[in-house]
């Protein structure tokens, strides 16, 4: 029984460590890196109250260093995600009847153990398993991924504390339930902080959810289950698996008790998914809930008036962090006539001074993309506009395959605005510019808002205020998250809420409220004082 109102004030988000020279965080990280690459983990899946080891294992590597074993998982199969579904529909009565304080505790908890002494773990998995350096995986593995299960518990309890007006002789409430079934967690290899948040968002809400992790983030991703169950989160509540996305796909969306998804990855996927769900709608039990972040294809347009600094700096950065694997990654430019030689004198300039290489050595800013797969794509988008008359490369260009994925940030000037790589999304450290004339800057507005399907971030780089409104307005629908004299990566929880539309998914905003209503089915109850006890009402008669 319930004798308060649970109001959970908005936190601060998690400072930024440094990892400065003589830090003590620089230190610790160091050793637990070591640490961490001194063992083979035993990777389980978590199903129920289980640790699962099917002895099916593949072997998990930094991809910058492909020849270390960092640990093995073991895989799935298609009995694996019944008994995942199973486990979840089994703990979902007692999860969703427990108070919201004590749900709420449990993900609190998990935030401050990831600030404390688990940081440099989340740190590390992610460094040696997803080829980030320390400041990548601080602002992702530690703070962002901390900055959502404290922030999601306060707008969950606004969400909560909303209520219905009440007239006279009626009380008027509205409840809010988790969905009917479970909701499936699909994550992606390049945010740790995602990969934690799809789950718990959802299982904030009451929810029991099964948990899919891309092979490449299980590292990580495995750390984060395990400060989950430390903190006190029930069996089967979240249940991780390791199997195949059609595997997946077969069991989860024809299953009677499925409720949503909560996706984050390729836009191709993400449709089959949809269309598998639209086939299979007589199936379920209701209309489940489908909410994805996909792909991005993001610009950063430059105005004449821009200062050739801020813009470099936006690129340079925007472009090439985490080897450019961010859905928001700068990847096309559009760059004035009036300042395109400074601009990309700065870029190459840039570029010459990134050092590329291993996470343990701090001083790289650039490190490995994820996979052989990734490497090999991102080669041929490379070595296709060497060859092409319609492109040159002006900066980077070269890849090494020997000890780790490595692909050197290169740009591509276009000749053409529609270009292949100013259109389709490369995913990696490949950034094109098109040089246009500065006094066309309407024309290249319309360019910039119709040569790509996707609409995720963006960014305008200008310092005529007129123009930065006029970009503002003409790029409405562009962008999900639109960024004015800034790289178009970056979003903080609580700040900027992120998530874009067309053809980037349904704009449902992680890291703010509006992604918690997906996961919630609300009830309206009214309760009469005083019901009436005769059908007629005054209109009725004439005298």
């Amino acid at each position: 029984m319930n004798y308060g109102d649970f109001h959970l004030p908005i936190p601060s988000n998690e400072p930024v460590l440094t990892y400065g020279p003589g830090t003590s965080e620089k230190k610790r990280l160091k050793e637990v890196l070591a640490e961490l690459k001194s063992e083979e983990a035993d990777i389980p899946m978590y199903i129920g109250a289980k640790e699962v080891r099917t002895g099916k294992k593949s072997s998990l590597h930094p991809p910058h260093e492909k020849s270390h074993v960092l640990g093995y998982y073991h895989n799935g199969d298609e009995k694996h995600v019944h008994q995942a579904i199973e486990a979840a529909l089994a703990a979902k009565a007692s999860w969703a009847e427990l108070s919201w304080e004590n749900r709420a505790s449990i993900f609190l908890k998990a935030a401050d153990l990831i600030a404390t002494k688990y940081r440099p773990y989340m740190n590390g998995t992610t460094m040696l398993g997803q080829s980030k350096n320390a400041y990548q995986a601080e602002i992702d593995a530690a703070c962002e991924l901390i900055d959502f299960l404290r922030f999601n518990v306060h707008y969950l309890s606004e969400i909560y504390r909303q209520q219905p007006l009440s007239s006279a002789g009626v009380h008027n409430r509205l409840e809010y339930r988790p969905l009917e079934g479970f909701v499936l967690a699909v994550t992606p290899f390049n945010f740790t902080a995602i990969g934690g948040n799809l789950p718990t968002s959802a299982a904030m809400c009451g929810n029991v959810v099964v948990w899919k992790p891309a092979h490449t983030q299980i590292y990580s991703a495995q750390m984060f289950m395990r400060i989950l169950k430390e903190a006190g989160l029930p069996d089967g509540v979240i249940n991780l698996i390791y199997v195949d996305g059609p595997v997946l796909g077969k069991v989860c969306f024809s299953h009677p008790d499925f409720a949503g998804v909560h996706f984050t990855g390729s836009t191709g996927v993400f449709n089959q998914m949809w269309k598998t769900m639209g086939e299979n709608i007589s199936k379920y039990k209701t209309y489940p809930r489908i909410v994805g972040e996909t792909g991005g294809k993001d610009f950063l347009l430059i105005h004449s008036s821009a200062d050739p600094a801020v813009a470099a700096t936006a690129l340079l950065r925007g472009a090439f962090e985490y080897q450019g694997q961010k859905c928001s990654a700068a990847s096309r430019a559009y760059i004035p006539s009036n300042l395109a030689d400074e601009i990309k004198k700065q870029l190459k300039d840039g570029i010459k001074s990134f050092k590329m290489g291993t996470v343990e050595d701090f001083s790289n800013f650039i490190n490995a993309v994820i996979d052989e797969k990734s490497f090999d794509k991102i080669a041929d988008y490379i070595e296709n506009a060497r060859k092409d008359k319609k492109a040159d490369i002006i900066a980077g260009g070269k890849t090494d395959k020997k000890k780790g994925w490595f692909i050197e940030p290169t740009v591509i000037e276009a000749k053409d605005p529609q270009y292949v790589t100013m259109c389709e999304e490369i995913f990696g450290p490949v950034l094109t510019i098109y040089v246009y004339n500065a006094n066309k800057f309407n024309d290249v507005l319309e360019l910039v808002d119709t040569t790509s399907p996707y609409a995720l971030t963006g960014s305008i780089i200008a310092r005529d205020r007129s123009i930065v409104e006029l970009a503002t307005n003409k790029l409405r629908n562009a962008a999900g998250n639109f960024y004015i004299n800034d790289k178009p990566t970056g979003a903080v929880v609580g700040q900027q809420p992120f998530g874009g539309a067309r053809a980037s998914g349904t704009n449902d905003k992680a890291g703010s409220m509006l992604n918690l209503y997906r996961w919630l089915s609300a009830r309206t109850i009214k309760e009469t004082f005083n019901p009436p006890t005769d059908y007629k009402y005054p209109f009725l008669a004439e005298k």
